[in-house]
């Protein structure tokens, strides 16, 4: 944040946020941090100019909603292109997220969702078509998260 470090009260910021972003008002926030309205406003301003806050997006059971198949693909892409392809990649039908990882011989995680084996077996091809390596495959059953504990000044 233009060289400033976040303090106790933008952690807890960010760990309401991360609680319920929709629901939680800065008001609500305000009370917790024991700051005033106008600071927790000022403070979210900050963290999202500083893109500390990305953005805020609708947590999608993708089961309920009709797609019941998640599926984790493992793979691997040279070193100087693993970090720019997640756009590409991130183009394929289906393809709800994609995560560059830093150690081991598998450096692209990508998550696909869809409703049936013909709607996630294209995505695998296309990975391939690019030129990536597909060296695993994992069917997740669930998939739960929490606010970064970290975060947690309470």
């Amino acid at each position: 944040m233009n060289g400033e470090e976040i303090d106790d009260v933008d952690r807890a910021i960010l760990h309401a946020l991360q609680e319920d972003a929709r629901n939680m008002s800065s008001g609500d926030i305000a009370e917790r941090t024991g700051t005033s309205d106008s600071t927790v406003r000022k403070r979210i301003q900050r963290l999202e100019s500083s893109e500390i806050i990305k953005g805020y997006k609708a947590e999608v059971d993708y089961q309920k909603s009709g797609y019941p198949l998640r599926m984790l693909l493992y793979c691997t892409a040279t070193i100087p292109e693993r970090g720019e392809r997640s756009s590409e990649i991130l183009d394929i039908d289906g393809v709800v997220s994609v995560q560059e990882l830093v150690t081991g011989e598998q450096n692209l995680l990508v998550t696909a969702v869809g409703e049936t084996d013909s709607d996630i077996t294209p995505v695998a091809q296309e990975l391939l078509d690019m030129g990536l390596t597909v060296a695993d495959e994992v069917l997740v059953r669930s998939h739960e998260t929490k606010p970064f504990g970290k975060f947690d000044t309470e």
